[in-house]
């Protein structure tokens, strides 16, 4: 794990960073202990918004925003990006965010529990990025295969829970067995579903791509 730690820190340093309101606004979410992609993360968001050139976003768990702005800076001009989020101590910050950084109105903020926001959604998403409360993820994904393009691709990110993934579930604390339970079961259901091609990386906390057929 060290010798991958130290990979991932020199991989990291080689990055040019972002835009500077991106880099101050990852600062500032640290500085208050709130979860953002991690850099290298970021840098395969990046790479995947200049080589799938995404029309239609939607994204599953907008925090304060960070993401979303990431990918609305990245992507085409004519790129429009959907994001999700339910908990209302952030939902402000995130529109603050918005309203100061989004100057092409490309992101639009859907506030509320994903479960129901997502079946009154209407198919048409090439770019789907998952990133809300790790356990539902199993519950959110019939939602999103339905709502994704033929050809879209599917990005979910921390699938592999710091390691936490590969252990049994009496290895790890009694809080976090559900969630363990079902990321588990989330991947082995993006590995089989036949309606998906995945591939499972260890960037960041790990990430899967999923390609719809």
């Amino acid at each position: 794990m060290i010798e991958q730690d130290r990979m991932t820190a020199f991989i990291n340093s080689l990055d040019p960073g972002n835009e500077e309101y991106l880099d101050a606004l990852e600062k500032e979410a640290k500085a208050a202990d709130v979860p953002i992609i991690r850099k290298d993360t970021q840098a395969l968001l990046k790479f995947l918004m200049a080589s799938s050139k995404p029309k239609n976003i939607l994204e599953v768990g907008c925090a304060i925003g960070f993401s979303a702005l990431l990918m609305a800076q990245y992507s085409g001009d004519d790129t429009k990006i959907t994001t999700i989020e339910k908990y209302e101590k952030r939902i402000p910050v995130a529109k603050d965010n918005f309203i100061k950084y989004d100057k092409n109105n490309k992101i639009t903020l859907l506030e509320g529990d994903a479960t129901d926001i997502l079946r009154t959604l209407a198919p048409g998403y090439d770019f789907i990025f998952m990133d809300a409360a790790k356990g539902q993820y199993i519950n959110f994904l019939p939602e999103c295969i339905r709502l994704l393009n033929k050809g879209g691709l599917l990005v979910s990110d921390n699938v592999l829970q710091d390691g936490d993934i590969i252990e049994s579930r009496f290895a790890v604390t009694r809080r976090d067995r559900t969630i363990h339970a079902r990321m588990r079961e989330y991947l082995y259901e993006l590995k089989h579903n036949d309606a998906l091609n995945t591939v499972i990386l260890t960037v960041g906390d790990g990430m899967t791509l999923s390609v719809k057929l």
